[in-house]
């Protein structure tokens, strides 16, 4: 298998990733905030977050990667590959701690597609936000509490530890009436199927 390139700054990616064998990368409840505040720290210096969701055995994240710092040399170093490696590299040792496991937590390497047209990017905050529901965790994808969407429509972060770019998003709906909106309209799989892998959910 070859090795997939490295984030490019200024570009957005779908970033996404699952256990071993569609193991359970999130056990109770206080993993999910325990891995945003590593999100935290060894991400948001490298990209900015626009949408994202935590599940039982797979996440999905759509960030932008930031203009990257210089090597000696001139060559803009690969920091967003590098922060997401670290953030999944020091959740799996937390958990292989916690729950007296061993070997790889998460499939090998992360995923990453390129979203470069606007429209993709609004059509990829929704599949993020609808996956809860696609996948028969909760009846409503309002309802689960491990997604970005609530920090859309409700006035408080719901216990965010980083920023989500909630204007930038709300503009690409043309404001929050039109993203609550399209959140309502089903997903046509037809024209996402560039930016999700048919064998990940």
């Amino acid at each position: 298998m070859t090795s997939p390139s490295p984030l490019k700054p200024g570009v957005f990616y779908h970033i996404y990733t699952r256990g071993v064998n569609r193991e359970d990368i999130f056990v109770q409840e206080r993993n999910y905030r325990y891995f945003l505040q590593l999100y935290a720290k060894h991400v948001e210096p490298a990209a900015e977050t626009y949408a994202y969701c935590l599940l039982k055995n797979h996440l999905h994240v759509l960030a932008r990667i930031k203009d990257a710092e210089k090597d000696p040399k001139g060559f803009p170093k690969p920091l967003g590959s590098i922060a997401f490696s670290n953030l999944f590299n020091a959740y799996a040792k937390a958990i292989n701690k916690a729950y007296g496991r061993t070997g790889s937590l998460f499939q090998h390497p992360f995923g990453r597609i390129a979203v470069l047209t606007q429209s993709y990017l609004v059509q990829l905050v929704r599949y993020i936000h609808l996956n809860p529901q696609k996948h028969g965790l909760v009846s409503d994808f309002r309802e689960w509490p491990y997604s970005s969407y609530r920090a859309f429509v409700e006035t408080l972060k719901v216990s965010e530890t980083f920023r989500v770019y909630r204007d930038d998003v709300l503009g690409w709906f043309d404001g929050a009436q039109g993203f609550v909106a399209a959140h309502h309209i089903p997903i046509d799989d037809r024209v996402l199927a560039p930016l999700t892998p048919e064998d990940f959910d």
